[in-house]
């Protein structure tokens, strides 16, 4: 009988038992791509869900899948400036601000939302990987703060401390001040203000994720139903369509951001006491590297801070940790973030090899997003070299194109070159993966963010 000890408890020994890092997230038994919770995968149609962020308004749940941290203490700021490449100053209360994490050499471990509620309490959204890095060092910075995780429904289906939603497109604005009980607070752009909705008190974050003012409003739990179904009475005659799983997913990709880059955890002795902290049970220790760039190094899976676009963000006036090595790598940069445009006769035929090809099938590609894993990364060539690779990737309905995240060559990179996909995953040792082989599909360097430079000025 198994006893627990020969059960890995921590992300370290873990890696240990599977021979390495890309053994492990190559390996069987890792989990597929991210499943969104407490939604269903459409409301309406994925189509008409995604256009109506471009065309009309948009309601975009996140109550379910962001997960919260949160830190409380007099030395919050001060202690998050150790850590992290962004500028602090200023940084006041009922602000938000993006925060951005380096590992020790560099490369990126993952970014999220800062909420500043109060002066000594601040609320950080986003993936687990940037949070579980932020509680790591809380508890070990003696900075004297203090912090709390609030998981996301895909680690426990429990009441939350707050809900969360956003409210985007061209008449989000029309809609949000038709809801709102008096006047809509004056507040700029990622800053917080009080509003009153349903008889609620509530919270919104003043942005824009299509290039026109949105808000992102949040309150506690208990108070969920009463301002949603305030903005779905109010909502209909602003065409407004309530977002759905299937379409949440395709949101990064107009935008730009990388939603899901590796987190650069897994490699090297500097990080051995963080995997060691990290449990067994993590999405850091069971999500899955999928893909067709075949590497060894872990290291070749990572991106940096630069490459991700955020060297406008870096603070270059202060320490904090990875920032020599971070300056190496801004002074030596050689590639670069692009959207990169699949073309279309070549999905069409991959999808068709997939389902009505018996002998040789090219691996699916789902719509509207083809992730098969938690992170991927297919080789993108140029002239039978690999010049970079792609990451996230879905089908957008407002471009009416696959897209996906390109990290490249800087020479290759003017919007209009010609590149090769290589799409697949031969031989997976997961099961979800399937007998496929490996496809060529031409892909079209875009700008980023493809929405405000391509999408939001063609004539259509």
């Amino acid at each position: 009988m198994t006893g627990t000890a020969d059960i890995p408890q921590t992300l370290e020994q873990k890696l240990q038992m599977a021979g390495g890092p890309v053994e492990l997230l190559r390996g069987p038994g890792q989990l597929g791509p991210y499943v969104f919770p407490g939604i269903p995968a459409e409301f309406t149609n994925w189509r008409d869900e995604v256009r109506a962020w471009k065309d009309e308004v948009a309601l975009l749940e996140q109550s379910y899948h962001m997960s919260e941290l949160h830190l409380r203490g007099t030395d919050i700021v001060p202690f998050l400036s150790t850590i992290a490449v962004n500028r602090f100053d200023p940084f006041p209360v009922r602000k938000a601000k993006q925060i951005v994490l380096a590992s020790h050499d560099g490369y990126l471990v993952g970014d999220a939302i800062l909420f500043h509620e109060e002066a000594d309490f601040l609320r950080v959204v986003g993936a687990p990987f940037a949070l579980n890095w932020v509680k790591y060092h809380a508890e070990n910075s003696g900075h004297g703060v203090t912090a709390e995780l609030d998981h996301n429904w895909s680690v426990v289906e429990a009441p939350r401390d707050v809900f969360r939603f956003q409210v985007q497109g061209p008449r989000a604005l029309e809609l949000v001040t038709e809801v709102v009980e008096g006047p809509l607070p004056e507040v700029g752009f990622f800053s917080v203000g009080d509003v009153r909705i349903a008889g609620k008190d509530i919270r919104a974050l003043r942005h824009g994720m299509a290039g026109t003012p949105g808000f992102e409003l949040y309150g506690p739990w208990a108070d969920q139903e009463a301002v949603r179904e305030a903005f779905q009475a109010a909502g209909e005659k602003y065409g407004l369509r309530k977002v759905g799983a299937l379409a949440y997913a395709t949101t990064a990709q107009e935008s730009g951001w990388l939603p899901l880059p590796l987190p650069a955890i897994y490699h090297g002795e500097r990080m051995r006491p963080y995997r060691e902290w990290v449990s067994a049970f993590s999405l850091e220790a069971f999500g899955s590297l999928g893909g067709s760039l075949s590497c060894d190094r872990i290291e070749n899976y990572y991106v940096d801070p630069i490459e991700a676009g955020y060297e406008r963000l870096v603070d270059w006036d202060r320490d904090f940790l990875g920032r020599g090595a971070l300056v190496e790598r801004a002074e030596n940069q050689r590639r670069t973030k692009v959207t990169l445009v699949w073309n279309d006769e070549d999905v069409a035929a991959a999808i068709n090899s997939a389902l009505f090809d018996p002998k040789l099938p090219a691996q699916f590609i789902a719509l509207p997003s083809p992730m098969y894993s938690t992170w991927a990364a297919d080789a993108v060539q140029s002239g039978g070299e690999t010049i970079g690779f792609s990451q996230y990737m879905s089908f957008s309905a407002n471009a009416g194109h696959v897209l996906s995240h390109g990290i490249i060559s800087q020479e290759l990179a003017e919007p209009g070159t010609e590149l090769t996909l290589l799409w697949g995953e031969p031989g997976s040792k997961r099961d979800n993966v399937g007998r496929n082989q490996l496809r060529e599909i031409r892909a079209t360097v875009a700008p980023t963010p493809y929405f405000a430079k391509v999408i939001k000025t063609a004539n259509r």
